[in-house]
């Protein structure tokens, strides 16, 4: 049994362990504070709802941007790992800024330069795992990066419920725990991560171009189709509300919360690992047609029990799209430019985040919940069959 474990993980290198562990401690400390950030806003410090959603907004656009800077920005001075670890930093060090924050604003500066750090890191980050294990294994290094990812998600939440069982409604002290985890993540990727500089063709000397046609036609078609997956994916805060009209207490979300990363811890490398056997292709379109059967579902649903089904479920759709996403990413790019190929399809996925869920909302304001869950299922069917039909199989490359 141990044996077969070992081999199971064999194929997982030291880089892809090190980053692992690397968003393992981040998303923890992360999710120590975010889940709590909009209470801490409005309780502690005053601020409005609508000042909540600003820096939220601001946030996540600033992080859009920034992954594709950093990415392009990788490529041209060939190197990875020390703008993944200044990313990580950044990150950590805003901790300490929010836990002694006294002004709404504050926090604003804080989230703002939290995110510029996350965008920072991810796209020199995937290049570099990319390139650290052999080809016909990213779809297993992926996953288990994402799994790792999902796994701090639990923990986080959990060590701030700790935390307030010992010391109630302290905001300030946990924003100060959550400093550590922070700081294990710098720490691990700057003493165990291994630089794998980019290759440079004779044809392409020079410095990189932060330019969208220096992609491959096939890469350009793949992150368009993204981008229309996303505009229906829209935030998860959604299904919280549609869970709680189907009677989920309140006092239960963050369980429901919890059994949703479970099984995204669950499924996520065994999903990445199905794509270096079956395709990246199909892998992924498995997952976007199992988003759109969930989404069908909210949309129908009527008990309770279903809410709890259906977010047990969900967590399969990112166990079979999110390490074949990144996985296909890098099989459609040149290693030179692979950083820039990332930065892009963040940004694609970044950009369609913010009106997908303007538009979510709106549908289910004017119409109804069940319109708006419908029309997300239909985004993902669409793109669905426009991966099929215009975007090529990446080719099974042989080991070295």
């Amino acid at each position: 049994m141990i044996r077969r474990i070992k081999d199971y993980f064999k194929d997982i290198t030291g880089n892809v362990r090190v980053f692992g562990a690397a968003s393992f401690f981040n998303d923890a400390s992360t999710e120590m504070i975010y889940p709590l950030l909009p209470v801490f806003l409005t309780k502690v410090l005053g601020a409005s709802v609508g000042f909540v959603g600003v820096i939220e907004g601001i946030a996540e656009s600033t992080a859009a941007i920034a992954k594709l800077l950093s990415g392009w920005y990788s490529d041209r001075i060939r190197a990875r790992k020390n703008i993944s670890v200044l990313g990580y930093a950044v990150s950590t060090l805003t901790r300490p800024a929010i836990a002694i924050a006294t002004m709404p604003w504050h926090v604003l500066a804080a989230r703002f330069v939290d995110r510029v750090g996350k965008g920072v890191r991810t796209s020199p980050r995937d290049a570099l795992i990319a390139s650290s294990v052999d080809p016909t294994v990213r779809g297993k290094a992926f996953g288990f990066h994402r799994g790792m990812d999902h796994a701090g998600a639990i923990v986080g939440p959990a060590v701030a419920l700790l935390v307030f069982h010992f010391k109630p409604e302290d905001y300030r002290f946990l924003f100060w725990i959550a400093l550590l985890p922070g700081l294990l993540a710098v720490w691990a990727i700057w003493r165990y991560a291994v630089e794998i500089a980019p290759p440079v063709s004779e044809e392409k000397k020079g410095p990189a171009k932060l330019s969208w046609n220096i992609l491959d036609k096939n890469l350009r078609r793949y992150i368009l189709v993204v981008f229309l997956f996303t505009l229906g994916n829209s935030s998860d805060a959604f299904l919280i509300l549609r869970a709680e009209d189907l009677g989920v207490a309140t006092a239960m979300i963050p369980l429901l919360w919890i059994v949703l990363h479970a099984v995204k811890v669950v499924t996520s490398m065994p999903g990445g690992s199905l794509s270096d056997r079956i395709g990246r292709r199909r892998t992924i379109i498995s997952g976007w047609v199992v988003y759109a059967l969930i989404y069908a579902g909210f949309a129908i649903a009527a008990s309770q029990w279903h809410a709890w089904a259906l977010f047990a479920l969900y967590g399969i759709y990112f166990g079979l799209a999110e390490g074949a996403e990144r996985a296909l990413v890098s099989d459609l790019s040149e290693e030179e430019t692979a950083g820039t190929a990332f930065g892009f399809y963040h940004l694609a996925v970044g950009a369609a985040s913010f009106p997908a869920s303007a538009i979510f909302g709106y549908v289910w304001k004017m119409y109804s919940a069940e319109a708006a869950f419908l029309m997300g299922a239909s985004f993902a069917i669409a793109a669905a069959a426009l991966l099929m039909a215009a975007v090529r199989h990446s080719p099974r490359i042989p080991h070295k």
